[in-house]
């Protein structure tokens, strides 16, 4: 079934192929006979005109291509013919399907028999352009995104354009010469787009083009989908297994005669085509060990770690999208070229675990420690030492020199048998020496070496003075000039690009006096630009490989000042930055493979030889610079290791102060870093990850309304969700500090609905506070200092009162200290004089709601502790700027105005004072204050509420705010002759005081109201006309028996600024107040009376007095009348 349908599917494809061949081999005809003969009846109107070539850029699909054609032939359009030229190629960009580009074609075809001569040149030079490969300068200034959107834009409107040059290429439209077709056009714009496509991103025209044009432009047909393959074609014998494989093509469709393209460009774009799949299977071998080798090192940073940061996981995200994108544009070239993809090297198994003994053991039982991790830090660094440029590609070769290389193979091959018998020397000296110290026969020896002390001492070079800076009229011109501005220029190449480009420009310079002058100025390099010797060393080692004297004798001259400074080891200071610098240079040309291993390990055995002074700082040196290097190399790995471990043996055996100790143990971990196993991450169940999710990610002033709803939904009946919500709200130094408030908030809006969880909450906070103080460690303080500001912000959203605010403060000053009292210079182990972090969290936490205590019993709780405060401050040794300044800010946020103690004299006496003063008024102070503070709270709740119910009258004002209102409460009774009924005398008097406090404005003398003001401001508390008239209303509404069965009616005068309002409020009949209030009611109304009575016999009295005047007058007239009242 198979066989037999790849077979059908197979002859369909011929006869498709076969009828385009058909289809291009007539249009190519009909395109060789042009129309000479023009039409004097053609239409030339504007509007037709105009329209016809707005059709044409709007699309050339096979849709409009009839109502083209018809209009291409009824006009006339000599004048637009440049105007049809840019229009045809803009309408071709919008062709998708094969019809559409074969009416595309048809249609300019049309163009083309009427004006060859004028159309056609104009139009293969707008195809030439769109086709064309974008400009560098363009690209150089856009990112790697723009650079990818720009490159998708760009295929897809070369793809279709792309198509329809193949198709006038192969129609004779476009040409090469007269009597050829436009093969060797195409072959050049598709060289053209590809050669300049360092990042393959053309690559899908090429792929799009082969698919359906590889029959008449390579002779290839297209592949079937069982296409397979075989790995043992080689590249180059394309056109042979054509021909001899009648199975990897399509049968010929014509004769050589009728083919569209002649066979010569066929070849070359075969050969082109091979050429070019070779050089992308070479970018996907390169591209494939890329990848893995990130992922090696993706490993190696997660077992370091425990995790793969976020930037190294996004860039090998982006790695392997761009391999796959690779891989499957080959698979797809293979398949239409026929030839095998590469073999793709599969990932290494080889481990860079590297094993030292651990020399803390002298037994010889050591244990062995296994080090991870490759010769490099990091990506950067391993680039910086191993991916060297390379000369030749830059530089011709005879200035290289590189025939002369090939002659020297017989001296390197000697030298490299010298240099292994060396190595084979320092290993055997070196097991010697380690079988001597096992034996305890270790003895300090002093070599000195006569052949050395016979040689000529060579000094530290000295920076050469910089050569004058050329005057701009004289430009330099000879090799000696260039050389000597290119070694100016050196010092401040700074990065890899630059110092690469100063080596491709030394090449040129290349001579023997060149490289003297080198040498000499890499050996006077200033000793405080130590910063210079990794890229001089990257230099060297880029010239290193076709100019070998240069290394050599760098490392010569850097081995004879290491032998001048270790004979003048006695001279520390002096020498100690020409040693710093003689061993950064020796470790950085040895991680470039310029030193010879056993010349670094020589020195290295030099200075453990002599394992005191200034050689420990050079070992510690060398460690640090080419330790790891030395360590993971294969060559010198073992040998190194060895040393190591001698090392440390000799380091255990002899004494070092604590500077020379801390250099070595630092710098053999930074080489050798001990095993660190992998971070276990703990495991949380999806629900707790969920939960962690809304406090510590989505939390926020915008989406705490979201949080909260999502939060309710949640199965509280769970326990593992409640106590994975009660840990998250109890570790607010789990969140940022800045959102501490909002978790404060959160759990207040849960309150409502869960208040056990909100009082569990309270509780954990509080138990933090009194461990942290327990405990007083130092790694705890950040999660403290969170603590504490999330009580005071628990405190601001009401989840508890005052009192608990107080007992955390002075809980924090008096924790530890014997009987609580604080004692200047005390040693306490929780709270020593030089400990000051109590002071921050006091400060911390009156920063959060120390605003809130200013007014009432509060203001006078926080003026004690206040008091209590700066004597505890004094108690403190002198403090340190920070904190004094973080102290003097709280104080003034809460305090502006406050009086600062000056001496520990003056607060001790403050405090006793107030100890005093406590102890004699504490049990009527506070009998209440608790539930005063909580009652106080609401009431000022209950009064905003008034306040913007009674905003709506027209009387009181609107929007207006008080940060702390003070109302005045009076209740409209009289209190005459209180005294004789409810409460006694001292409550009575504190009532007065009290209730004279809310009449009277806020001042200092308003605290000072005694009885007889406090009942005369009672008994003068009258009701304002509005409010009197209101009252007899509601009075007449109650005795009409409207009123509440049970209850009696009082009215409550509050006053803002210079405004009275006033409200009614119901009171039940047995309380205290209304049966106090009816009591006196009744005896004003029984006063009331006896006033009435006396008035009105008052009035008769006096009308019977005048009456009996005015008789006595009329007796004594002479007419005598008789008054009848």
């Amino acid at each position: 079934m198979d066989q037999n349908a790849s077979g059908n599917n197979g002859i369909s494809r011929t006869d498709d192929e076969k009828a385009r061949h058909a289809k291009r081999l007539n249009l190519r005809e009909l395109n060789a006979t042009l129309e000479s003969n023009e039409n004097t009846k053609l239409d030339s109107s504007l509007k037709r005109h105009t329209a016809l070539i707005k059709r044409i850029r709007q699309s050339l699909a096979s849709d409009n291509r009839d109502q083209i054609i018809k209009d291409i032939d009824t006009l006339s359009l000599e004048k637009y013919v440049d105007e049809l030229a840019g229009a045809v190629v803009e309408g071709v960009m919008r062709c998708k399907t094969e019809k559409d580009v074969w009416g595309a074609v048809e249609i300019i075809s049309a163009i083309h028999r009427r004006f060859s001569k004028v159309f056609t040149p104009s139009l293969v030079a707008n195809l030439t352009l769109a086709i064309s490969a974008p400009s560098k300068a363009s690209l150089a200034s856009l990112s790697a995104e723009q650079k990818e959107k720009e490159d998708s834009a760009r295929i897809s409107k070369q793809r279709p354009t792309l198509r329809v040059c193949s198709e006038l290429a192969l129609v004779g439209i476009i040409r090469d010469a007269p009597e050829r077709s436009g093969g060797e056009w195409i072959m050049k714009a598709l060289k053209e787009l590809l050669s300049n496509d360092p990042s393959l991103s053309s690559l899908p025209l090429l792929t799009t083009f082969l698919k359906a044009y590889a029959r008449p432009f390579l002779g290839i047909g297209s592949p079937l989908h069982s296409k397979q393959i075989s790995v043992d074609t080689e590249p180059g014998t394309l056109a042979g297994s054509q021909t001899n494989g009648p199975e990897h093509h399509f049968p010929p469709l014509a004769n050589e005669q009728d083919e569209l393209i002649e066979h010569d460009i066929r070849d070359r774009f075969k050969r082109m085509c091979e050429g070019y799949f070779d050089n992308v299977c070479k970018k996907l071998v390169i591209e494939h060990k890329r990848l893995q080798e990130q992922d090696k090192r993706n490993h190696e940073a997660y077992i370091r770690s425990g995790e793969i940061f976020e930037d190294r996981q996004q860039a090998y995200e982006k790695m392997t999208r761009s391999y796959e994108k690779l891989l499957a544009s080959c698979q797809s070239l293979s398949e239409l070229l026929y030839l095998p993809l590469p073999s793709l090297p599969t990932a290494s198994q080889k481990s860079d675990s590297i094993l030292i003994s651990n020399s803390n053991q002298l037994n010889g039982d050591s244990e062995e420690v296994t080090v991870t991790g490759g010769k490099w830090e990091d990506e950067e660094e391993r680039r910086f030492y191993e991916e060297i440029q390379d000369l030749k590609d830059f530089v011709p070769s005879s200035v290289l020199g590189v025939e002369s290389t090939e002659v020297n193979g017989t001296d390197n091959k000697e030298t490299d048998k010298e240099r292994a018998e060396k190595e084979k020397e320092e290993v055997r000296k070196l097991e010697e020496e380690l079988e001597k110290l096992n034996e305890g026969q270790v003895s300090e020896k002093k070599q000195e070496e006569q052949d050395e002390e016979d040689a000529p001492t060579p000094t530290p070079g000295t920076p050469k003075a910089g050569t004058p800076p050329l005057s701009p009229q004289l430009a330099p011109q000879g090799p000696s000039q260039l050389l000597t501005a290119l070694l100016t220029r050196l010092p401040d190449c700074t990065n890899r690009a630059l110092i690469d480009q100063a080596a491709i420009d030394f090449a040129f310079l290349n001579s023997k006096a060149a490289r003297k002058r080198l040498v000499r100025f890499m050996s006077q390099i200033p000793r405080n630009r130590t910063d210079l010797l990794p890229h001089y060393s990257r230099l060297i080692a880029t010239l290193n490989k076709y100019m070998p004297d240069i290394g050599t004798e760098i490392v010569a001259t850097l081995d004879d000042e290491f032998r001048y400074l270790q004979r003048k080891k006695n001279v520390v200071k002096e020498l100690a930055e020409a040693r710093l610098r003689n061993i950064a240079f020796l470790s950085n040309l040895t991680k470039f493979h310029v030193v010879p291993g056993h010349v670094i390990l020589h020195m290295f055995k030099v200075c453990l030889d002599d394992f005191s002074g200034t050689n420990v700082d050079n070992l510690a040196l060398l460690m640090e610079g080419c330790g790891r290097f030395l360590l993971r190399s294969d060559e010198t790995s073992e040998r190194f290791g060895t040393m190591l471990e001698l090392m440390k043996r000799k380091q255990s055996m002899q004494h070092f102060d604590q500077r020379q100790q801390l250099l070595l143990e630092n710098a053999y971990y930074q080489c050798n870093p001990p095993e660190r196993a992998p971070r276990q991450e703990k495991i949380r169940t999806p629900m707790e990850l969920f939960i962690r999710h809304l406090i510590y990610d989505v939390l926020a002033k915008k989406t705490l309304d979201k949080v909260l709803k999502l939060l309710r939904k949640l199965d509280w009946e769970d326990e593992t969700v409640k106590r994975a919500l009660h840990k998250v709200f109890t570790k607010p130094w789990k969140i940022k500090y800045v959102n501490i408030p909002l978790l404060a908030m959160l759990t207040y809006d849960l309150q409502r609905y869960k208040p056990a969880f909100s009082i569990a909450v309270v509780d954990q906070v509080l138990e933090d506070i009194r461990r942290g103080l327990e405990q007083n460690l130092y790694s705890t303080n950040q999660r403290r200092l969170a603590t504490i500001k999330y009580l005071g912000e628990l405190y601001i959203y009401r989840l508890l009162s005052s009192s608990i605010v107080f007992d955390a403060l002075w809980s924090i000053m008096t924790f530890g200290h014997p009987d609580g009292r604080p004692l200047p210079s005390q040693v306490v182990p929780l709270d020593m004089p030089d400990d000051f972090f109590r002071i921050r969290l006091v400060c911390v936490l009156l920063d959060t709601c120390g605003m809130c205590f200013d007014r009432g019993t509060q203001k006078k709780k926080l003026d004690n502790f206040l008091v209590f405060f700066q004597y505890y401050i004094f108690c403190k040794e002198p403090l340190p700027m920070d904190v004094d300044f973080m102290l003097t800010d709280s104080l003034e946020a809460i305090r502006p105005k406050l009086q600062m103690v000056k001496t520990l004299e003056q607060a001790a006496s403050a405090v006793d004072d107030l100890f005093s003063t406590a102890y004699q008024g504490a049990v009527a102070e506070e009998s209440g204050e608790d539930s005063d503070d909580e009652d106080e709270r609401r009431d000022d709740d209950d009064r905003d509420e008034e306040d913007t119910e009674d905003s709506l009258e027209p009387d009181s004002p609107v929007d207006e705010r008080a940060p702390s209102p003070e109302q005045e409460v009076v209740l409209s009774a009289s209190n005459s002759l209180q005294e004789h009924l409810g409460p006694s005398e001292e409550e009575d008097a504190d009532f007065a005081k009290e209730l004279a406090k809310l009449v009277t404005d806020t001042s200092t003398e308003s605290r000072k109201v005694d009885k007889k003001t406090a009942l005369a401001l009672w008994d003068s508390a009258v009701l304002p006309p509005v409010a009197r008239k209101k009252r007899l209303d509601e009075e007449e509404h109650e005795v009409n028996g409207s009123a509440e069965p049970g209850t009696m009616a009082f009215t409550v005068i509050t006053k803002r600024g210079n405004k009275q309002n006033t409200r009614a409020i119901t009171v039940p009949a047995e309380s205290p107040l209304a049966v106090h209030t009816r009591s006196a009611q009744l005896q004003d109304k029984v006063e009331q009376q006896h006033l009435k009575r006396l008035v009105l016999n008052y009035e008769q009295r006096e009308e019977a007095e005048e009456l009996k005047a005015l008789e006595a007058r009329n007796r004594a007239g002479a007419i005598k009348i008789r008054y009848v009242g």
